[in-house]
């Protein structure tokens, strides 16, 4: 999608909290998000032309196809056109880009988007076995210690390459936890800083390759919701923040035909959403980006283009990514501090984005924020996902 004053615009949102919410059934939760996110857009249910729902699941939950659960709690929303969207962590982008694809077809006016997961009922190694669908069951399936055994190999391939970068991935991780502490939003909320991230303890043990649990996304439970609408639409809504730009791109599934030091397709896709937004990396105010692993982080930013690769230590290092550096990453906390329940994620990101934007993100704000970048990835950067937001009104 290029820069365009037809282009289509969130105009309202929702966010859950995230966390080890017990006792929260995820039909009332998905019905919760989706009834705030369209009275924030001054709507009423019916006036939704289309729902994309994007949820993981594989095997979270029982109940699986739940593109239809929202009408029970929003029964003026029955006979309408509702789809499920999976694209493994990204799946929250992909609902967002089924909803875009929606408006830009001339089909709905309005969209309600909604991401969630419910992640905590199953115990901890169950979770990884879960997650590890989402990486190439033929070579990779049988990595030890699930996803972060995925991105284990990945930091540890950067490691032999380029030198030890366990500084690096400590100063990411007390950065989004915290930036964690603002987010009233965020699983956790609590400041660990950089030396408790940086060594090796009973609290902070090795979880895989040179990974400690510091390093690692958690286990989450929530939901977001958000209405796109059609720019001609949100022109007499009460807020409209436009997607500048909203890029795809997929890479190969196995790591063993790519160089997993380098996020190449992430890359790709953030040159083309900049090229889209006729913008500069220069421009942004901030960037949310995909830090299910803090070694995730460390290579978005060589594929942001904040330094060539093999360098992206110094971008953190020098204070680049920080609150009040340059170009602030994850002003939000992150996956890693926010929380990652996987098929919610995509859109939390772009909600926080949203508020970004919006000069509506609270104690997170980034003074005079004006375009926001979010980067959403799924698998090990397989599918990656940009957007480029910026407030129209």
């Amino acid at each position: 999608m290029t820069a365009s004053a037809s282009a289509p615009c969130i105009t309202g949102w929702h966010h859950s909290q995230f966390g080890k919410l017990d006792g929260i059934d995820p039909e009332v939760l998905i019905g919760q998000v989706a009834k705030a996110a369209i009275e924030h857009a001054g709507l009423q249910p019916e006036d939704i032309d289309s729902v994309h729902v994007g949820t993981f699941n594989a095997g979270f939950l029982y109940q699986d196809f739940p593109a239809s659960l929202v009408f029970n709690s929003l029964p003026q929303l029955r006979f309408k056109p509702a789809v499920r969207l999976e694209n493994a962590c990204a799946t929250g982008s992909a609902a967002i880009h089924s909803g875009l694809q929606s408006i830009k077809a001339g089909e709905s006016k309005h969209v309600l988007v909604i991401g969630f997961e419910k992640m905590t009922e199953l115990a901890t190694a169950q979770v990884g076995e879960v997650l590890l669908k989402a990486c190439y069951a033929k070579e990779e399936a049988g990595i030890p210690g699930g996803f972060a055994g995925v991105f284990g190999k990945i930091a540890q391939s950067y490691f032999d390459r380029f030198g030890d970068q366990s500084d690096a991935l400590a100063a990411i991780a007390a950065k989004n936890h915290k930036n964690g502490m603002s987010n009233p939003y965020a699983h956790m909320r609590k400041d660990f800083g950089f030396d408790f991230c940086r060594n090796v303890s009973e609290k902070n043990p090795f979880v895989a390759g040179p990974l400690k649990r510091t390093d690692c996304s958690l286990i989450s439970d929530g939901a977001a919701a958000m209405v796109i609408s059609a720019a001609d639409a949100a022109k007499s809504m009460p807020r409209a923040v436009q997607f500048r730009a909203a890029v795809h791109v997929n890479d190969y599934l196995p790591l063993s035909r790519r160089d997993a030091t380098r996020f190449e397709a992430a890359a790709l896709a953030w040159k083309q959403a900049l090229g889209n937004a006729r913008l500069s990396l220069d421009n942004l105010s901030l960037v949310e980006t995909h830090d299910c692993f803090t070694v995730a982080e460390l290579l978005e930013y060589e594929a942001m283009g904040l330094a060539p690769h093999g360098q992206g230590a110094r971008v953190i290092l020098d204070g680049v990514t920080a609150k009040d550096g340059k170009l602030p990453v994850n002003p939000s906390g992150g996956l890693k501090s926010k929380g990652h329940p996987v098929g919610a994620t995509g859109v939390s990101m772009h909600v926080m984005a949203a508020m970004q934007a919006s000069h509506d993100a609270g104690d997170m704000q980034i003074a005079n924020a004006k375009y926001a970048g979010v980067f959403n990835m799924g698998g090990a950067a397989v599918a990656n996902y940009v957007s480029i937001l910026e407030r129209i009104h």
